[in-house]
């Protein structure tokens, strides 16, 4: 009887032990404290997937987008000149004072802020805006060569006069800061009608830019009115000093 009781009890250790065994390996997981062998990865698995990479045929169909930059969808064109201001007489300065007070304030708009005499809203002849962009792209010899479009309007302002307007539109194509393709069009419109606004489509065919390695190009299109002109040679028109003559 003695040995059947300590069977037993030896017995119910071992199923205790099994099972504390057990419940330590779920909880210890992969970390290899109680690994048997039996959760050792198949090594006929496939790899996990990796980063996905553009396709040659994805970069054969990539175009890319046209946007405008802020400040160029707009173009101004204002009338030039003024008559001749008379020869002021004498006066004391508080009344030249009074006086210069009074014109800056003419040429104050209605929040306060100075009119600029070239860009002033009452003197503008035209307004253009572009209303539409697009593009399309080939590719071939280790080239990509888009067609930009440009579609647009020109309304007539308070001091409309029919004739031609010179639009300043330019045309880009940047990766990063690295300037691939940048053009500026001296694109002109014919203007007659005064109550109605004359539509527009320019189109530069001839943008070539290196084949893209990824989908990270950015053109652009709009007015620019802000190109420095041409530098020119300070040198010219210069003369030569001679030097002093010897016997």
């Amino acid at each position: 009887m003695a040995f059947y009781s300590v069977n037993r009890r030896f017995v119910a250790g071992l199923a205790l032990t099994g099972f504390m065994l057990a419940a330590a390996g779920c909880q210890s997981g992969d970390n290899g404290i109680l690994d048997f062998g039996l959760t050792k990865k198949d090594p006929t698995a496939p790899p996990p997937p990796q980063d996905p990479k553009i396709l040659a045929s994805q970069l054969q169909a990539y175009c890319p987008k046209v946007t405008l930059r802020e400040g160029t969808a707009y173009f101004n064109t204002y009338a030039r000149g003024t008559a001749a201001k008379p020869r002021k007489k004498k006066v004391d300065a508080t009344a030249e004072a009074e006086a210069d007070a009074a014109a800056a304030a003419a040429q104050t708009a209605p929040n306060g802020q100075p009119i600029d005499p070239d860009h002033d809203p009452s003197k503008i002849i035209y307004q253009a805006s572009v209303t539409d962009v697009t593009r399309d792209c080939t590719h071939a010899n280790g080239q990509m060569s888009m067609k930009i479009a440009v579609a647009g309007k020109v309304v007539p302002g308070p001091l409309f006069t029919p004739g031609t307007i010179t639009m300043p539109i330019r045309i880009a194509v940047q990766h990063g800061d690295e300037v691939l393709y940048s053009q500026l069009h001296p694109y002109q419109v014919q203007v007659t009608d005064p109550s109605a606004a004359t539509q527009f489509v320019f189109v530069d065919s001839n943008v070539v830019v290196p084949e893209p390695t990824a989908r990270d190009y950015q053109a652009y299109a709009g007015y620019d009115e802000n190109t420095p002109a041409a530098a020119t040679d300070k040198s010219k028109g210069k003369r030569k000093k001679r030097a002093p003559a010897t016997n």
